[in-house]
This record gives C-alpha cells, structure tokens and sequence, in this order.
C-alpha cells in the first residue's frame, strides 16, 4: 500500500476523526472542542469514554456504533458523529441513536422515578443538509423539543447539534474564536504542511502532535491508508451521483430548447454537452 503523502491526517477520515476525538488519551481535545461549541451554555470539565457499540433488548434489536459516546461528570451523555455522507433518513437515524442514552439508564428490576440526564447528539455534517427548518446563512444548527405555539422548550434534556462543517470557508486570517479554529481544522488540518501561527492556542500542540503521520507505526499508517481510501470512495460516489444528475437535468434542457426549434449547435453550447449527445436527442 503507497505511503500517504500528506504530513497530518484528514479528520475527515473515521481514523483521524476517532485517534483525535475518541481516545482518552486525547480527551483534552474532545473536551476543548465541546466546549468551543457550547460557547459557555454547557460547560464540559471531563468525559469518561464509553462503550460506542450498542444493541436493542434483544438479539434481532438493530444496533447502533457511534463515532463517539462519552459521559460527563455530571452523567450527562455526549454523542459526536463525523458524517460525510447524506442519508434519506438522517434525522430518524439521530433520533433512533438518541434513543440509546435514554434506555440504559433505567436501572433493571429497581424502582425508578424516570429522571433522565442530560442526552446530547453532535453530529458533524461534511454536506449541505438543506433541512427547510435550518436557517441557510447558519452553519451551526440547534434542536430542542418546544411548544409549537409560544416557541418555549419543553423538554431542554434531549439535545441535537448539527454543524454543517462544508459551509465553513474562513481563512486562517478570518479566524476569531476557538469554535472557528476547530471547524478550520476540521476541514483542512490535512492540507497543512506545517502549524500556522493562527493554530498556536496550547491545545493544539497535543492536536498536531497526535495528527503527525510521521510518527505513526506502519500498522496505524495501513489503518489510516484504508480508512482515506473509504473516505474517497464515499466522495467520488457523491461527486458522480452530482455530474449525473446535472448532466440529467441538462438533457430535459436540451429537449425542451431543442422543440422550440434552436439548432443542435446552439443548445449543445448553452447545455455545455456535447454536440453527440444533442443530436441523439434530436433524433430520439
């Protein structure tokens, strides 16, 4: 297998997302990254790391494998997803995984007064999610239950995240807070050839230090290989699932100029397909 060439690791990539986020040898990083994105509102002094694989009640129950599940000291839960991909039904999905948190904390075979902990879900979209309830110009999405008529929660201990890291595009230069940092690193650490001075708050040292390819052992550099290659994989599938619709939506186009009468040559320009496929069209 090629040797990678970059000198970080993409954070993009199920590896590099979970040796920075999801070890606790690194949980400063997870900690300071939380913290970024409460902005004060919840405050995360410690995580223990906790089992990422569940199963329902029983064995035919569906299960679930988050990137990253933690407990704050208060009991609170933290799950922190990277997502790289558009599902059909993503919002189900971070509905049902919540759904985890919330069973196994009530005790089996005891008497139980059905106070829950606090549930968080973060989920790091590398897309546009394009969710009509989002407000476009946002990158950072925040979900609660609330009381449709007066807009006030109704149930604050049950709470989604969804960032939607794709829309970040500030340079180092533009960056101002902490959060504006993590969200650069996320994008681009993997791009860097060397530790910009706008990265040089004392919680990126262990961040650099922990991405640095060069001191990783050959088993680590083949885990970080195949997780790239899948990471790859899932974008060009996208980027080819995005030229065929255009090119689709380009051939009604076509049709359409073609029956009002334009000549091949003119539609094939203002289509940008080729003069072939135009004059398949025409004679189909």
């Amino acid at each position: 297998m090629k040797q990678v060439e970059e000198r970080y690791i993409s954070l993009l990539t199920d590896f590099g997302f979970k040796r920075i986020f999801g070890t606790a040898m690194n949980k400063e990083l997870l900690i300071c990254f939380l913290n970024s994105l409460f902005n004060g509102r919840q405050v995360v002094k410690d995580v223990s790391y906790l089992n990422p694989e569940h199963v329902g009640d029983v064995y035919t129950d569906r299960k679930a494998i988050f990137d990253v599940y933690c407990e704050g000291e208060n009991g609170e839960k933290f799950i922190v997803e990277m997502q790289n991909a558009y599902l059909a039904y993503f919002k189900d999905r971070s509905l049902f995984y919540s759904t985890f948190p919330i069973r196994e904390q009530a005790p089996k075979g005891n008497d139980w007064d059905f106070k829950l902990n606090h549930i968080y879900t973060v989920a790091l979209l590398n897309f546009n999610m394009k969710e009509e309830a989002f407000d476009k110009e946002e990158i950072r999405h925040h979900v609660q239950l609330c009381d449709t008529a007066t807009h006030k929660i109704f149930y604050d201990k049950l709470e989604f995240i969804y960032v939607e890291i794709a829309k970040f595009n500030k340079t180092l230069e533009e960056l101002e807070t902490l959060y504006d940092k993590w969200l650069y690193a996320l994008r681009n650490l993997y791009k860097l050839t060397q530790r910009p001075k706008e990265l040089c708050d004392k919680v990126f040292d262990r961040l650099f230090e922990e991405a640095e390819i060069a001191k990783f052992t050959p088993q680590e550099i083949r885990e970080y290989e195949a997780s790239k290659m899948a990471y790859r994989d899932i974008k060009n599938s996208i980027d080819t699932a995005k030229r065929e619709g255009k090119e689709e939506a380009n051939k009604e186009t076509a049709l359409r100029l073609l029956a009002m009468g334009l000549p091949a040559e003119q539609v094939a320009e203002a289509t940008q397909l080729p003069l072939e496929i135009i004059e398949n069209l025409k004679n189909s």
